[in-house]
């Protein structure tokens, strides 16, 4: 089973998003992206649900290795060739 997230893009996801709720891929498998179409299915991780309770323009993490789950924390840029981050 392959456990390691795949970074899906090396930017975020900004998109203008209504109130809902939201099922962000955590593996990076999905062809939906940045949200889950049930790909991690092959993996043990799972998609993280996100409450969007106002109209709001979300960043949502496309490197799947943002410390602050769904959302971009900048990661993105630390990141190595082979998909992994120079960072603890």
């Amino acid at each position: 089973m392959a456990d390691e997230a795949i970074v899906a893009q090396r930017s975020p996801y900004v998109l203008d998003m209504e109130p809902g709720t939201y099922w962000w891929c955590a593996c990076g498998r999905s062809s939906q992206q940045p949200f889950c179409d049930g790909s991690h299915k092959v993996t043990s991780l799972r998609p993280v649900m996100v409450e969007i309770e106002t109209p709001q323009r979300v960043a949502w993490c496309g490197c799947k290795h943002s410390k602050n789950g769904a959302f971009c924390d900048g990661t993105h840029r630390q990141l190595r060739a082979g998909g992994g981050t120079g960072v603890g």
